[in-house]
């Protein structure tokens, strides 16, 4: 990793095809920083950090009923929703203030891990 701040969090993500998701993630800006063959580091260079690995033992991811999910914070979520519009899962296909505070909008990666992005309502401009 480069330049960790001296304090963070990554999450260890389990995905089928490791190819699909780094090309999922780096669509949203993340960037393979290290790759092991069957273990990847991403990150943005901002604070993102996300480790992919399709190591995970038979049977831990099941279609349709993926336990996983990321919460992505940014203040680039207009940006983000245009750039993946059509992932999106809302039927109105664009970020939303939502009730507990967040401008955000979700999505599924290649395993249907739940992706949502978002940022403070409050500190939208």
């Amino acid at each position: 990793m480069t330049d960790a701040p001296p304090h963070s969090i990554a999450a260890i993500l389990p995905c089928t095809d490791l190819d699909a998701s780094t090309a999922f993630y780096e669509k949203l800006g993340l960037s393979v920083v290290s790759d092991h063959g069957s273990y990847r580091l991403l990150e943005d260079g901002k604070g993102w950090q996300l480790h992919l690995t399709n190591e995970s033992p038979e049977g831990w991811l099941v279609p349709g009923q993926n336990p996983f999910g990321l919460y992505l914070y940014t203040d680039r979520v207009a940006e983000l929703a245009e750039r993946m519009r059509d992932a999106i899962l809302e039927r109105e296909k664009a970020p939303t203030h939502k009730p507990w505070g967040m401008y955000e909008f979700a999505l599924s990666d290649p395993d249907e891990t739940l992706v949502r992005i978002g940022w403070p309502s409050r500190l939208v401009g």
